[in-house]
């Protein structure tokens, strides 16, 4: 079939599996192209289909020559229509680290159940033994709680008052003021519930009670902070208090691995488009203008390039890992320098419908969302006829 983007808001809903195995191939000669990583050699990546987890992946197996054993919840494909685009960075991925001789195998459902976390323990005991690295990069906005079946939907909304301020509809490039209205109701507990710690510690203590964690394993789950441009519906809303909870489960997690020698990281990444930032309002102008200036200065990163840095520069150094006074790995350094958060706020106040393209990075945004699902990759033949029907070698 031939496959061509159809938008909806902030979501596409077709993906191109060429696309996005050029969009892994691009990953993967990256970080090639920087020199082996001494990091981990046996990992486990929880949501490990798209954005960070997929950096993740790739950089433990083309980095570090590392068995991987990633965990995502994707759609697969059916006659006539495509698969999600996670499952097509899937194949791809596996198809690559076969021919590169690495193990590789991933297990597609809700990484939240008890099911799949007992389906990747077997697995583990099967083929690895135990793992040295797990990362946890789950992006989900429900989760079915495996204790109490309770379904919890996570809101992306202010505390306290309404938030007014810009956004911008990056398909049409039209700058607009809008007014996000306050949580309300078990709003904040049920974010928490989603996007918080408990997942991520049932599946360490999971993991720790199979016996299945090297001694000095290493934990990170991944968050955001951002600036005080967005700190109302971001930092300081409801998703900010269920990061707050991650950040407090590393600890806690820490204290739980202290008999094996291990530790849990929050690593503090950069603001970059994927799915859910796309949904938020105010944060699609916010990196238009953040991409603009860190690209002028030579600094700009995507996932793998973030995720290649947190390795290389952070995790696996001779030295401790440098943290900041909370606890956290920053990797968000670049993006949060004085110089570039008071250039974002100058143009802030100045970003209209009439002038975003040129004192913003509208395109690049709009390239990176494209990029997300497998369009827009140079080397691709869109008008091809493409089969949609691919399989992840190792789900059968």
């Amino acid at each position: 079939m031939i496959i061509e983007p159809r938008m909806r808001g902030f979501i596409c809903l077709t993906s191109h599996p060429t696309g996005c195995e050029q969009n892994v191939k691009n990953q993967i000669e990256y970080i090639k192209s920087k020199g082996p990583i001494e990091g981990a050699k046996k990992v486990l990546v929880i949501g490990a289909s798209t954005g960070f987890g997929l950096a993740s992946r790739i950089t433990s197996a083309f980095g570090s020559d590392a068995a991987t054993i990633g965990v995502f919840f994707e759609k697969p494909p059916v006659d006539g229509k495509t698969a999600s685009p996670g499952w097509y960075n899937s194949a791809a991925f596996e198809k690559e680290a076969n021919n590169a001789g690495l193990y590789a195998k991933s297990i597609n459902g809700d990484a939240f159940s008890n099911e799949v976390k007992q389906q990747t323990i077997d697995l583990i005991k099967a083929d690895l033994g135990q793992v040295d690295l797990i990362i946890y990069s789950l992006a989900s906005p429900v989760r079915q709680h495996p204790v109490t079946g309770v379904l919890h939907r996570s809101v992306l909304k202010p505390i306290g008052n309404a938030f007014t301020n810009k956004t911008v509809d990056f398909h049409s490039g039209k700058v607009s003021e809008i007014t996000i209205e306050p949580c309300s109701g078990d709003d904040i507990e049920n974010t928490i519930a989603v996007m918080g710690g408990e997942d991520w510690a049932m599946w360490i203590d999971a993991l720790k009670d199979a016996n299945l964690l090297v001694e000095g394993a290493t934990t990170v789950a991944y968050s955001y902070i951002g600036p005080s441009l967005t700190e109302a519906v971001y930092r300081k809303g409801t998703i900010g208090r269920a990061k707050d909870d991650l950040e407090a489960t590393a600890f806690a997690i820490s204290d739980r691995l202290a008999s094996i020698k291990g530790k849990a990281y929050v690593s503090v990444n950069k603001a970059l488009v994927t799915q859910a930032s796309s949904a938020i309002p105010v944060i699609p102008l916010y990196i238009s203008l953040l991409y603009k200036i860190m690209k002028e200065e030579g600094i700009h990163e995507g996932c793998i390039e973030q995720i290649q840095r947190l390795y290389q520069q952070r995790l696996y150094t001779n030295d401790a890992v440098p943290t900041d006074e909370k606890g956290r790995i920053r990797i968000d350094d670049l993006e949060m320098r004085e110089d570039v958060q008071a250039k974002v706020a100058k143009l802030w106040l100045e970003a209209t419908t009439e002038n975003l393209s040129e004192i913003g990075d509208l395109e690049g945004y709009r390239s990176d969302f494209h990029h997300l699902f497998g369009f827009g990759f140079d080397g691709v033949d869109y008008k091809a006829d493409t089969n949609e029907l691919v399989d992840v070698p190792s789900i059968k």
